[in-house]
């Protein structure tokens, strides 16, 4: 004679299953200038400009990672100039640009899965930046 399965409790009912992207594979990424001070909690510190910043030497910047590929194009940068109302048709090219790398994307995202990480970029404007677009994308 088959047995009944026990029934499952309330809390069994209601549990949440496992979704794809757990707390504890996604990433926590800031934007920071690379003129800032330094802080503990940085966790990986990588360069997305495509120029080293200027005053800064290698040493005092301690990377864990410089992705060129991923970087805006000089046209792409030189055209946009951080101009408010051209960031939508720069986010669009950008990710135009970014699609023939998405093997160096899928790295990069690869080497932040879980962990704390800082983009670095000379860009006053953080919002209105490529490391913004490059955020956006890694996380999603």
């Amino acid at each position: 004679m088959a047995r009944k399965p026990a029934r499952k409790s309330k809390s069994q009912k209601t549990a949440r299953k496992p979704t794809r992207k757990s707390a504890r594979t996604r990433a926590t990424i800031d934007i920071k200038r690379v003129y800032e001070e330094r802080s503990a909690d940085e966790g990986l510190r990588i360069l997305v400009d495509r120029l080293w910043p200027r005053g800064v030497t290698k040493a005092s910047l301690k990377l864990d990672a410089w992705p060129k590929e991923l970087t805006p194009s000089n046209d792409l940068r030189k055209w946009y100039g951080h101009a408010p109302e051209k960031f939508d048709e720069f986010r669009r090219r950008y990710h135009a640009e970014l699609k023939p790398h998405r093997d160096k994307l899928d790295e990069l995202r690869a080497l932040i899965r879980g962990r704390k990480a800082t983009l670095l970029t000379a860009t006053r404007e953080l919002n209105l930046s490529h490391a913004h677009v490059l955020r956006d994308l890694l996380t999603a």
